[in-house]
């Protein structure tokens, strides 16, 4: 089957060199030049494991190629995918759905025979029913049905939920496209993949509602581990005790800056602005995006609390800058409030990502110091605090980090290390919601 998919950012790179692998002939369609020149080169624009061999490979077996041509991407295609950015409008939170109907109206104008046009963005209720309506009223002679498609792809881990997903959820009101969708995704039938069909406004509420669950989630425990510092607690025991019930389960149960990212921020936002509109307001929600705004800066006061709630002039080692290890993403990484509230404290801000900081200096505030590594990041440092869990911050050299410090001072926003091991090692140290130990 031949598939074209609309954008090839990290959803439309992921979900079309995934496809070529099923065995499908894929084209990836981008307007920018530079980036579909770099993609044939095999250049990946974007950091996700395992992404640059998926796409060599394919593009070596002719599966997989790249144009700027729409109407040559999807020529002879039975499924076009549009997989272009829904970012937060500006002003109001509302998803920014542009550049999806500008896709919507390119392919009507260009559609030869049936297709079915798939939207994998994420889009608001409605979506699929106006991108009917454009490509309708652009061509009344286009025959092609539109279906919602959304995607749940975590990035650092976007092509094993790719092809080995929990669910792939397709909303179509039309027996033809079910036919075409069955298909596509027919290569996952041997790993028993639970295929849910629905109407398409059933498969768009379907991805806020799960993307603003786990958000809450997150945010649940975020406010538990406040509790527990006040009371003495320790939340990673509460998180697994709690998580081994069956009913709510042990995943987005760890404690710490705040959600961020592509997804959470932005879907949150935008499922809040959907209710609102339709006179149902999901209060829940309207908190977990407040509560969890104001998180982030407060972890820049836990940071002056640990070296004695004064940062002016002091510098801070800041480990990891993207939302989330194994990838380069900054989008509402929490670092970037973090940071902006240490340089608002009159902290020198020291930093480094391992794979990060071309991405971060494109949204950091300025006066930052990007280092090398954790260890030139930490010299002179009053304090060293941990932002991003990445792996190689797991088994840092504390003797020599003890030896390089201004003051022996450890905030670790991820709880990755063991208190009293690192007592042992003369630092004092602060995490989240777990009792504290003092240096020895």
């Amino acid at each position: 089957m031949k598939i074209a998919v609309v954008g090839s950012g990290y959803v439309g790179l992921v979900s079309g060199a995934c496809f070529a692998d099923f065995g499908h002939q894929v084209v990836c369609i981008d307007k920018d030049p530079k980036r579909i020149e770099a993609l044939k080169q095999n250049i990946i624009p974007i950091y996700e494991p395992g992404l640059d061999d998926l796409v060599s490979t394919n593009v070596k077996q002719n599966r997989l190629s790249f144009t700027t041509s729409l109407p040559e991407g999807i020529e002879g295609a039975e499924a076009i995918f549009i997989a272009v950015g829904t970012p937060s409008r500006r002003g109001d939170g509302h998803a920014d759905l542009q550049y999806v109907y500008a896709v919507a109206r390119e392919i009507a104008t260009a559609v030869k025979g049936f297709a079915v046009v798939v939207d994998k963005s994420t889009v608001p209720v409605g979506t699929a029913d106006e991108v009917a309506r454009i490509i309708r009223e652009t061509n009344p002679d286009a025959d092609v049905a539109v279906a919602s498609n959304p995607e749940f792809l975590r990035e650092g881990a976007a092509i094993t939920d790719f092809k080995k997903p929990d669910r792939i959820v397709v909303g179509i009101n039309d027996e033809r496209a079910r036919a075409v969708m069955t298909e596509v995704y027919r290569p996952l039938y041997l790993n028993a993949s639970p295929l849910l069909f629905t109407d398409t406004r059933t498969a768009e509420l379907i991805k806020y509602a799960a993307n603003a669950f786990l958000a809450m989630k997150i945010t649940f425990i975020n406010e538990v581990a406040d509790l527990c510092e006040k009371v003495g607690a320790d939340v990673q025991q509460v998180s697994r005790g709690i998580g081994m019930d069956g009913r709510i389960g042990a995943k987005f149960l760890h404690a710490g800056p705040g959600y961020g990212g592509s997804c959470f921020p932005k879907d949150t936002l935008a499922l809040v602005k959907i209710a609102q509109d339709n006179d149902s307001p999901i209060r829940l929600i309207e908190t977990t995006v407040a509560v969890n705004d104001q998180r982030k800066r407060s972890m820049a006061r836990k940071v002056e609390k640990a070296v004695g709630g004064n940062l002016r002039g002091k510098s801070v080692a800041v480990l990891g800058l993207t939302f989330k290890p194994n990838t380069d993403d900054m989008r509402e990484a929490p670092a970037i409030s973090i940071v902006q509230a240490l340089l608002d404290a009159g902290a020198v801000v020291k930093a480094y990502d391992p794979v990060g900081t071309e991405q971060a200096k494109l949204v950091m505030p300025s006066g930052i110091t990007y280092c090398a590594d954790p260890y030139e990041a930490a010299e002179g440092a009053s304090s060293i605090v941990i932002v991003t869990e990445w792996d190689q911050f797991r088994a840092l050299d504390f003797g020599r980090l003890k030896g390089i410090v201004a003051e022996p001072v450890l905030v670790d926003l991820r709880n990755v290390y063991n208190p009293e091991e690192i007592a042992r090692h003369g630092f004092q140290y602060s995490s989240i919601g777990r009792p504290g130990a003092e240096a020895l």
